[in-house]
C-alpha cells in the first residue's frame, strides 16, 4: 500500500479556491505575486530586496534580542537573530495563535515547513541567509478560540475569563487544567517529557505570550526558529505611516472590497472594516470607528478628534493594534519577508490583500499552503492493507467509502447501469414512434420512462442496502480505521494535539516530521509511525 501523499486538491478537504489557487486558474492570478516555487524565490527576492526598508532591521534584531533575554537560546536560533541585520538575510514567516500547548497538530506542520523551506532555499541560493519565523498572535482577543486542545477525544479546558489581547493574559489559574492533563498522560518516560515541559512553560511563566515562547522555542530552537512578538513599541513605531493612512484614508477598506469582487465565485474568508485597526490595553481591544467627526473606540466612551488621535499614534503607537486585515501588512513592514506559510483559510484570506498591498507599495510575499499530515501507526497501516483500502479510500467521505468497499466487496456487481442503458434505448424507440404516429402519446411515454428509471435506482440502493447487511463485519472495521484517523469525521491534524504522537515517539516525532515534509509539493503527507 503506497504511504507517501496524495495531493491537496484530490484530498476533499481543500476549497475551490485553494485549488484553483494551487492549479494557478488564470482568473486567481492578479490576486498574487509569485506563486510558491523554487525558481520564483529568486524574482521574490530582489523585489523584496529593492522595496524593504533596511533601516527597519535595527528596531527588529533589538526587540528579538530583548524577548529572549529569559530565555535558554541555541546557538543556530542566536545566528539567526544576528543574520536578520545584514540586508542580505530574509525569513519566511508562519503564525499561530497562542494555543494551549499548541493547539491542534497542525501548529507542528505550520513551523516544520517553515523551517524546511529556509534550508531549501539556503541550497538553491547560497549568497542569501534565510530565517524561520514563528509569528505569536499576541494581539488576538478571542481567547475561547484558544482555550483548550483535544488529548485522546477529550477536550482539556482552561476555565478562565479574558478580555485583552491574550498574549498579556496571566496564566495563573492554569495549575487545574494542569492537574487533569496529568492524570490523562499517564507515567511513562514520556508523559513525563511532556509533564515537565508543560509545568515549565505555562506554571513559571507570567503570561501566556512568554508561555507559548518558551513552549515553541524549546520544540524547535535546534533549528533554528526565531519567535516574535510584534505587541511592542518599538515595532509599531516602524508601522506609524500606515497606521496613520489608514485613519485617515482608509485605504484597506477601499482597496479589499475591490480584490473581494474579483472573489465573487468564492466564499469570502473575511470582510474589511471601514478601519481595521484595534485600540488596546492591558484589559481592553477594542475596534476604532469614525463617526460624527470623531474617532471612537468601540464599547466605550473613548473618544479622540483627528488631531489627537494622530498625535497619539506618535507618542503611544503602542495602542494601537492591526486586525486580520492590517496585521500581514505590519508583517511585511518589520520583516524581510519572501514567504508567509499558512492553512486554507489563512491563503483564502492573503489573496484578498494583493490590490492593498500595492496601494501602499509594500512587496506581496509569495503564499504557501503549509504542509499537511495524518500520522498513522504500522498496525494502522496493516489494518488499511487486509482491508484492501487506499489512503485516497480513507479519505474519502464516511458514506462514500462505505458504498465504495461494499461494491467492491461483494460478490457480485451493484450496478445496473447495463440495464439503464437498455432501458433508454427502448424508450428511446418509443419516442420515435409516438413522433410517427401521435404526438400525445410523447406523455404517456415519458411517465413510463421516469417510473421505470426511479424503480431501476430503489432497486438497486435495495441491493446496495442489503449488501450491506450481509458485509456488516468487514464494514464496521472499515469505519472504525477511518474513525481512527479521522476522528470526528475530519482531519487528525485539526482535532489531536502533537502530545498524543509524542506520548508513543518520544523526541523522535519532530526529526520524523522535519525529515519527511517538504513543504513546495502541495502535497498531504502520510507518514507511518
Amino acid at each position: 500500500m503506497p504511504t507517501d501523499c496524495i495531493s491537496f486538491q484530490s484530498s476533499g478537504y481543500f476549497s475551490k479556491l485553494m485549488q484553483d489557487y494551487l492549479d494557478q486558474k488564470t482568473e486567481l492570478k492578479p490576486l498574487y505575486n509569485n506563486f510558491p516555487t523554487l525558481e520564483n524565490f529568486e524574482k521574490q527576492i530582489a523585489e523584496k530586496a529593492s522595496n524593504f526598508d533596511n533601516n527597519n532591521r535595527t528596531a527588529l534584531v533589538d526587540t528579538l534580542k530583548k524577548q529572549y533575554e529569559n530565555i535558554d537560546i541555541s546557538e543556530s536560533t542566536q545566528h539567526n537573530i544576528t543574520l536578520l541585520a545584514l540586508e542580505n538575510t530574509f525569513t519566511i514567516t508562519t503564525g499561530h495563535q497562542l494555543n494551549i500547548f499548541t493547539g491542534p497538530l497542525y501548529f507542528l506542520y505550520k513551523i516544520i515547513s517553515t523551517i524546511n523551506l529556509t534550508k531549501e532555499l539556503k541550497s538553491k541560493y547560497p549568497s542569501y541567509n534565510f530565517v524561520p519565523v514563528y509569528w505569536m498572535a499576541t494581539e488576538d482577543h478571542d481567547f475561547e478560540e484558544i482555550n483548550y486542545f483535544n488529548f485522546k477525544g477529550k477536550k482539556i479546558r482552561w476555565n478562565a475569563e479574558s478580555t485583552g489581547p491574550v498574549g498579556r493574559l496571566s496564566t495563573k489559574g492554569l495549575e487545574d487544567l494542569f492537574e487533569v492533563y496529568s492524570k490523562e498522560l499517564g507515567s511513562s518516560s514520556n508523559a513525563n517529557t511532556l509533564k515537565d515541559l508543560f509545568e515549565e512553560a505555562y506554571l513559571k511563566h507570567e503570561n501566556l505570550a512568554d508561555a507559548t515562547r518558551f513552549l515553541a522555542n524549546s520544540l524547535f530552537s535546534n533549528y533554528g526558529l526565531v519567535i516574535i512578538d510584534a505587541d511592542n513599541t518599538d515595532l509599531k513605531r516602524v508601522f506609524i505611516p500606515y497606521v496613520k493612512n489608514e485613519l485617515e484614508n482608509q485605504t484597506s477598506f477601499k482597496e479589499v472590497q475591490k480584490s473581494i469582487e474579483n472573489l465573487s465565485d468564492y466564499t469570502i474568508q473575511v470582510n474589511p472594516r471601514e478601519i481595521n485597526l484595534f485600540y488596546i490595553e492591558d484589559k481592553l481591544r477594542e475596534r476604532i470607528i469614525f463617526e460624527d467627526d470623531k474617532y471612537w473606540v468601540n464599547n466605550t466612551k473613548i473618544s479622540f478628534s483627528k488631531e489627537e488621535i494622530l498625535k497619539l499614534v506618535d507618542s503611544n503607537p503602542e495602542k494601537f493594534s492591526p486586525n486580520v486585515i492590517m496585521r500581514p501588512l505590519y508583517q511585511e513592514i518589520i520583516l524581510p519577508n519572501l514567504c508567509y506559510i499558512g492553512g486554507g483559510g489563512e491563503i483564502a484570506y492573503w489573496l484578498e490583500l494583493k490590490a492593498f498591498f500595492d496601494a501602499v507599495n509594500i512587496t506581496f510575499p509569495i503564499l504557501l499552503v503549509r504542509n499537511s499530515v495524518l500520522l498513522a501507526t504500522e498496525k494502522q497501516a496493516k489494518k488499511a492493507d487486509n482491508l484492501n483500502l487506499s489512503w485516497k479510500d480513507l479519505f474519502s467521505k464516511s458514506e462514500v467509502l462505505i458504498n465504495t468497499i461494499t461494491r467492491k466487496l461483494s460478490p457480485f456487481p451493484i450496478d445496473l447501469t447495463e440495464q439503464k442503458e437498455a432501458l433508454e434505448k427502448q424508450f428511446n424507440y418509443l419516442f420515435e414512434l409516438a413522433e410517427k404516429t401521435d404526438k400525445s402519446f410523447s406523455g404517456a411515454v415519458k411517465a413510463q420512462e421516469v417510473k421505470q428509471k426511479k424503480g431501476l435506482e430503489n432497486l438497486e440502493k435495495r441491493l446496495l442496502k442489503a449488501q450491506k447487511r450481509k458485509l456488516q463485519d468487514q464494514l464496521q472495521r472499515v469505519t472504525d480505521l477511518q474513525c481512527e484517523l479521522f476522528p470526528n469525521y475530519s482531519l487528525q491534524e485539526r482535532q489531536a494535539n502533537f502530545s498524543e504522537f509524542y506520548l508513543e515517539n518520544g523526541e523522535q516525532l519532530i526529526p520524523l516530521l522535519i525529515q519527511k515534509l517538504k513543504p513546495l509539493e502541495n502535497n498531504f503527507n502520510i507518514i507511518i509511525t
